[in-house]
């Protein structure tokens, strides 16, 4: 089995309150800030996106700074997101899914309970709906009638040493990336976590469809994960600082995770 070498690509940026972060947080404490980020896995035999982001307009849309496309981000890696074959949609919220018309060689791996949740009676309700949008999600249902939609019905091994585990909790249908590497298993958390506060210190983020599987969710994280410091939130703007670029170059652009993380400042 050839590891894989694993890349965040750090793509837009916001703002936040302790609130926003944490159930029960402080509405007037201001906390860290919520990176948005797509990931790379390759090695020799393949190169595998996970999630696609979103785009200017979205980023307008919903008061985030954006920094880059995540094919940019991609391109700075040398990888062109129009001849990606495989993309892992961890779940369908607008940051996870928005680019996928970037991808137009790609079929995309999701699981069956989150296409059915964000296509189901939940989403009258805008507490669960915020975070979709509409056409985006119009758009994967497109995409399946087209054959380019792989499900899922829980854990998928989508290449040797790469796999997708079904964690749900903040949506239905939410996976996390299982990958192997030079340094052991690491594991993508996606919104499993956002922060490493989240799971590490026990508190919820308050965007969930079911609080008790995202807390049972933190435990199969480490499960799969070589060891705990290989579970990777995220959004939390600490990977950035965790992890170093591949070059000096792509320095607050993109870090390697397939690697020993140092130590929390």
């Amino acid at each position: 089995m050839t590891p894989y070498e694993v890349y965040a690509i750090r793509y837009a940026t916001v703002a936040r309150r302790a609130a926003e972060n944490f159930i029960g947080g402080d509405p007037h404490e201001a906390a860290a800030r919520l990176d948005y980020f797509v990931w790379l896995v390759r090695n020799a035999e393949r190169a595998v996106v996970v999630d696609t982001g979103f785009n200017a307009a979205a980023a307008a849309r919903r008061g985030r700074e954006f920094l880059r496309s995540p094919a940019e981000g991609l391109a700075l890696l040398g990888v062109e997101a129009a001849r990606v074959d495989t993309v892992v949609l961890t779940h369908l919220h607008y940051d996870h899914v928005g680019n996928f018309d970037l991808f137009p060689a790609a079929t995309f791996h999701l699981q069956d309970d989150e296409m059915a949740y964000a296509t189901g009676r939940y989403m009258a309700v805008p507490h669960f709906a915020h975070a979709y949008e509409v056409d985006e999600v119009v758009g994967m249902v497109r995409n399946v009638y087209a054959g380019r939609v792989t499900f899922h019905a829980g854990d998928a091994e989508i290449a040797p040493g790469l796999s997708v585990h079904l964690i749900s909790g903040h949506t239905r249908g939410l996976q996390a990336v299982r990958v192997h590497t030079r340094v052991g298993w690491v594991v993508l958390a996606s919104d499993a976590s956002h922060y490493y506060a989240n799971m590490g210190e026990g508190r919820p983020f308050p965007i969930v469809a079911d609080v008790t599987r995202m807390v049972d969710g933190w435990r199969r994280l480490r499960e799969l994960a070589s060891a705990p410091r290989h579970v990777v939130p995220g959004h939390d703007p600490e990977v950035m600082a965790r992890y170093a670029a591949p070059s000096p170059a792509l320095a607050g652009i993109a870090v390697r995770l397939d690697a020993e993380p140092c130590s929390p400042a």
